[in-house]
């Protein structure tokens, strides 16, 4: 009516701003979160999953025999995981950590194993752990051999991260002197039992370009932060009560909530990007609440988006308006493009004599580590970049010649013979039709455009898998080992679970996303640290890099907010 006054209900947006949000709280978003609290900024961290807080880990401390199906998958788990169960790491104990893919479902238009989380933590509480540091030959890659963007960094540019982030989450593992992977801040390694001593020993004799060393690990062997030291119990997909692994919960979450900084918000699913055309900023993010489905809106002065390298995209394409019809800060047209993911499947093995009197002690949780030996120092085939291997020896218990009664049970606790085994990952290059699109015919359960996934490995990727299986046979048998087995078969991308790519940093705002700093060309208050950032894959394990980066990242961010650029 005319001469009614309009009240706005402005305590709502009030309420619901902050300095910092960040999207995701795995790896990359748990480093994003303690960064900028420890630096005096409000952040809201948002997650998708359901709560999950340190230590209280529903399986960790089960035993076998306490899972209704003995640690196998039923019928059901397949049927509502049907993408998860794909992946080894999805199992009766750890599956309540996992996405329902029934509910979230996606298209593929060639197979790519979108494996995910479902949790606050993500994926810090599933990954592998590996770390290991790039070196000039992966971030000059693109230069040399021309595929893909150069990097607009270098390794002198990210070491001191490196180092700050490896004393913060704390690495196990040797100072080697390989240029290829050069050394780190380190913890006392794990032991390398007696095969793998001789392995190391007669692999190195023969081969002058090859190397053995232990796996450098983010389990750690002295207590650092209130973590203690590994227990070398290998259940880390359970989730580790001691806090012996590096995760978001365990770590980079409780320091940023000892700062009084930090909002924690479960069960929000970032819907878009709020962008303001007037100033040309990002002013928030929607999020969909999971448990009740009503939208909701938060505002921020900054936004880190760490919601792993799918979703960072598929927020991104979803972001359109005026300025960006085609997803926010997609000028260049690269958004959701040059999908990566490192390609493995190699299983070779063999048996060992000779060491029947001797055992270990404990479940080490980290394997054997091969640097990459392919087109390096001089060496030249007939595919571009290369691959690492993973070795590991091991003994199991003695068949047993019936399946029931005192005989069964004796033979089980008898020691089996020695076998050594061969696994590997290799690089996949920046493919620009390798990509993310969605389908705004479709919707999703959520009412949002399907995603679709078109990502498959190449030629060269193809000649590199032959290699990697090849040399694998090949070390094993000129190293004298008997009855040796290939297993191999090349995996679908992102069966890896290392995808990469799709908001790929570069030095041309018309050929990449983001800049030096992980900041978008185009909307300079919006930041991407996550595995999308990447502009090439390497074949090392990339999640170190991505806990630098973020570092580096969120110290370039609270400088350009104090002098007022963002």
């Amino acid at each position: 009516m005319a001469g009614d006054t309009l009240y706005l209900n402005t305590k709502a947006r009030s309420k619901n701003t902050f300095d910092v949000i960040v999207v995701g709280s795995g790896i990359s978003g748990g480093w994003a979160a303690k960064e900028l609290c420890e630096k005096g900024l409000k952040v809201l961290l948002l997650e998708r999953g359901k709560n999950v807080e340190h230590p209280v880990y529903p399986t960790a401390a089960k035993a076998p025999w306490e899972f209704e199906h003995r640690n196998s998958l039923s019928v059901e788990d397949k049927k509502e995981h049907a993408v998860q169960s794909r992946h080894f790491s999805y199992r009766e104990d750890n599956k309540h950590f996992y996405i329902n893919d029934a509910q979230n479902p996606y298209e593929e238009t060639n197979r790519f194993d979108w494996v995910r989380g479902d949790i606050v933590g993500g994926r810090s509480l599933l990954w592998g752990r590996a770390c290991y540091r790039w070196s000039d030959y992966e971030f000059e890659s693109n230069l040399r051999d021309g595929h893909g963007v150069d990097w607009p960094i270098r390794y002198r540019d990210i070491a001191p991260w490196y180092a700050y982030v490896e004393r913060f989450i704390g690495i196990s593992g040797n100072r080697d002197g390989i240029d290829i992977i050069p050394d780190g801040e380190f913890q006392p390694p794990f032991e390398m039992n007696c095969v793998e001593k001789d392995f190391k020993a007669k692999l190195e004799r023969k081969y002058s370009n090859r190397h053995v060393i232990i796996g450098r690990t983010a389990n750690i062997t002295q207590p650092v932060h209130g973590r203690t030291q590994c227990q070398a119990r290998n259940l880390c997909h359970r989730g580790c009560p001691f806090g012996a692994y590096f995760s978001t919960n365990a770590s980079t979450m409780p320091a940023a909530i000892a700062t009084g900084n930090l909002t924690v918000r479960p069960h929000a699913m970032v819907k878009n990007v709020l962008y303001d055309e007037q100033h040309n900023r990002a002013s928030g993010v929607e999020i969909i609440d999971t448990e009740t489905r009503k939208t909701e809106q938060f505002f921020a002065k900054i936004i880190f988006l760490n919601a792993s390298t799918v979703a960072t995209a598929t927020i991104l394409l979803r972001s359109t308006s005026h300025r960006f019809p085609n997803g926010l800060g997609n000028g260049s047209d690269q958004v959701g493009r040059n999908l990566m993911d490192h390609h493995k499947g190699i299983a070779v093995s063999a048996a060992v004599e000779g060491f029947e009197d001797k055992y270990y002690y404990g479940r080490r949780p980290n394997p054997l580590y091969i640097p990459k030996f392919r087109n390096v120092n001089g060496d030249v085939s007939d595919f571009l970049r290369g691959y690492h291997m993973n070795a590991n020896a091991s003994r199991g218990s003695v068949e047993p010649g019936s399946p029931l009664g005192a005989d069964f049970k004796d033979a089980m606790c008898e020691p089996g013979p020695w076998k050594i085994q061969l696994y590997a990952y290799g690089e996949c290059l920046p493919y620009q039709d390798n990509r993310i699109t969605l389908n705004n015919r479709k919707n999703d359960p959520w009412g949002l455009p399907m995603v679709t996934v078109d990502c498959t490995f190449r030629e060269n990727e193809k000649k590199m898998h032959k290699d990697m299986a090849a040399s694998a046979v090949e070390m094993l048998t000129s190293l004298g080992y008997r009855n040796v087995v290939d297993r191999s078969a090349i995996s679908a991308p992102g069966n890896a679970n290392h995808e990469m790519g799709t908001v790929r940093m570069g030095k041309d705002p018309k050929t990449s996303v983001l800049n030096a700093f992980n900041q978008m060309h185009e909307v300079p208050n919006v930041f991407v640290t996550d595995g999308s950032c990447m502009a090439s894959s390497s074949c090392s394990n990339p999640s170190v890099t991505y806990m630098a980066l973020t570092a580096r990242a969120c110290d370039y961010a609270v400088k350009e907010l104090k002098k007022g650029n963002l």
